[in-house]
């Protein structure tokens, strides 16, 4: 097994690991999701020698198990394949076959940070231009319906969404415009007003969250209180929005679609109770949203069809996943590949009888957009 085989060589290799190596390693490592940055910065800064360091490495690697142990023994073949040798290394088949998936990555808690020289590698001709005085000037809008007048149930969770959505968003260098609880009306006044914000004109892009059923007085059998999610666009469009012409537009829907062209949110019912792994039958909800959308360099991710779910204590697993794919892979990744890892997050959807999967929407965007945190 490979963690017994870097159990033998351990003494040799805290011998004869140089210190660029030990970097290296560290790198690869991080690469491939068995350390986590704050892991990788304790291993350098918490050892005084080279020594402690090359010890350190091992330990923890070989305390993952097998496949981590088996990942860092191809590193070390790669990197220097005269230590590799040295080892004993060599007569075993170390590195993983080449079909097996790669490990499940470690989910950081916190934002992590990207670094100059990953922004260095980066071509401009790919890439919409962002410097630190446009993410100095980035401004978010943050809406969410949490309690409603009538008969549609409050959305119990979606507190914290509304929290976890808030650290992420001033992360990544946003000032929240924050709402709670609006109609539709005033949900369009709030995007109205949003669009005249001053920091506009300065920002490299706006982010837009909207997390509700419909607007807080819906009633059947009367006029609807519904939002037209195409409202988004045509406000934040070039017409009417001409401060963000050019820069991307980041849209998030909590909720989910319908089938009726040109339709809008319509409910939020608790279905037939569903199984979840770490929730009872009883803890599951659903969000019902009808919507459409269009205009240049947005680019959009909605909850799924035809539901989705959020847990009453916890909040909906979209935006669980959001901020966990956002909080580690943002340093690296522009927004169009942290969605897609959000909808893989989905392929393994703990709900037994039904399946949800985000869809990723109108993505008009022409270039890569990255938030480059800590920047």
């Amino acid at each position: 097994m490979a963690a017994d085989k870097l159990k033998k060589v351990r003494t040799k290799f805290v011998e004869k690991a140089s210190m660029s190596l030990i970097k290296q390693l560290l790198d690869d490592l991080l690469d491939n999701g068995i350390l986590n940055d704050g892991q990788k910065d304790s291993i350098l800064e918490e050892n005084g020698t080279k020594a402690d360091r090359a010890r350190n490495l091992i330990d923890v690697v070989k305390a993952k198990g097998n496949k981590a142990s088996e990942i860092l023994i191809a590193s070390l073949e790669s990197r220097d394949s005269s230590l590799f040798s040295e080892l004993g290394l060599s007569s075993a088949q170390t590195a993983p076959p080449a079909a097996e998936p790669k490990l499940e990555p470690t989910w950081s808690t916190t934002l992590l940070h990207t670094t100059d020289d990953f922004c260095s590698k980066l071509s401009n001709r790919d890439i919409y231009p962002a410097s630190k005085n446009s993410i100095s000037n980035r401004v978010a809008l943050l809406i969410t319906n949490i309690k409603f007048t009538y008969e549609i149930p409050n959305r119990n969770g979606a507190e914290k969404d509304e929290e976890n959505m808030e650290i992420l968003m001033k992360g990544l260098g946003y000032e929240v415009v924050k709402h709670r609880n609006l109609t539709a009306k005033a949900i369009d006044e709030a995007l109205k007003e949003f669009a005249k914000h001053p920091k506009l004109k300065k920002t490299d892009s706006v982010l837009v969250v909207l997390m509700s059923h419909c607007g807080v007085d819906w009633k059947r059998e009367r006029k609807a209180d519904e939002f037209p999610i195409d409202n988004i666009y045509k406000h934040l469009g070039p017409e009417n929005c001409p401060a963000l012409l050019d820069k991307p537009k980041i849209i998030i829907i909590q909720a989910c679609r319908g089938g009726d062209e040109g339709a809008v949110v319509v409910r939020d019912g608790d279905g037939p109770a569903l199984a979840c792994d770490d929730a009872g039958e009883e803890d599951i909800e659903d969000d019902n949203l009808r919507l459409v959308n269009k205009e240049k360099d947005f680019s959009s991710l909605l909850s799924c069809t035809p539901v989705s779910y959020r847990h009453p204590v916890n909040g909906s697993f979209l935006i669980q996943y959001v901020v966990e794919v956002f909080n580690t892979f943002a340093r690296e990744d522009h927004v169009e590949e942290l969605f897609r890892k959000v909808m893989q997050r989905f392929e393994d959807f703990p709900i037994q009888r039904e399946k949800q999967m985000p869809t990723k929407d109108r993505c008009t965007l022409t270039k890569h957009f990255y938030f480059f945190p800590g920047l």
